[in-house]
Formats: C-alpha cells, sequence, structure tokens
C-alpha cells in the first residue's frame, strides 16, 4: 500500500483497487484506522488519539482535491502523488 504522505508520527496510506467509499488508512502509534476522502473517520482498532484524529481531518481538509486524484488514480493503478504534509 503506497505511502501518500507522513507527517508528525502519522503515515497516511492509500490502497489500489480499494473499495468504495473513496478513502485513505492512516497508521499511528500502532493503530490503524481509515477515513473519507474529507476526513471523517470509518473505522479504527488498535490507539488512535483524539489529536491523531483531529490533526488527520485538518490535514484532510486542505488537501481534499490531491486526495480525490490520487483515488482516481488507485483505481486504474496507476502510481500515486506525494501529499505534502502538515506544517
Amino acid at each position: 500500500m503506497p505511502e501518500i504522505s507522513r507527517f508528525f508520527g502519522i503515515r497516511i496510506e492509500m490502497f489500489y483497487d480499494d473499495h468504495q467509499p473513496p478513502h485513505f488508512h492512516a497508521r499511528y502509534a500502532g493503530g490503524r484506522a481509515s477515513f473519507t476522502l474529507d476526513g471523517s473517520l470509518l473505522a479504527s482498532s488498535g490507539d488512535f488519539s483524539d489529536k491523531a484524529h483531529r490533526l488527520i481531518r485538518e490535514w484532510a481538509s486542505l488537501h481534499l482535491a490531491e486526495l480525490e486524484q490520487n483515488w482516481g488514480l488507485a483505481l486504474q493503478h496507476e502510481k500515486l502523488n506525494p501529499i505534502e504534509p502538515l506544517p
């Protein structure tokens, strides 16, 4: 699963040819979660802090268009574009 961004110890990834709805995956401190492209939580397992959720929502809101573009590329098994981390 390609990594598309990393910030504050959070790794953001997107699967190729993944199921609907459009989403991305995050790993942090041994936990895993999936989020819609606008940053809403879909599912999580393990330890995922509220602060990590807030950072991911903020990042996703800044990069929605890029996430949408990467989702389209992933469905076609094309190379995904890296996305800038939070500053």
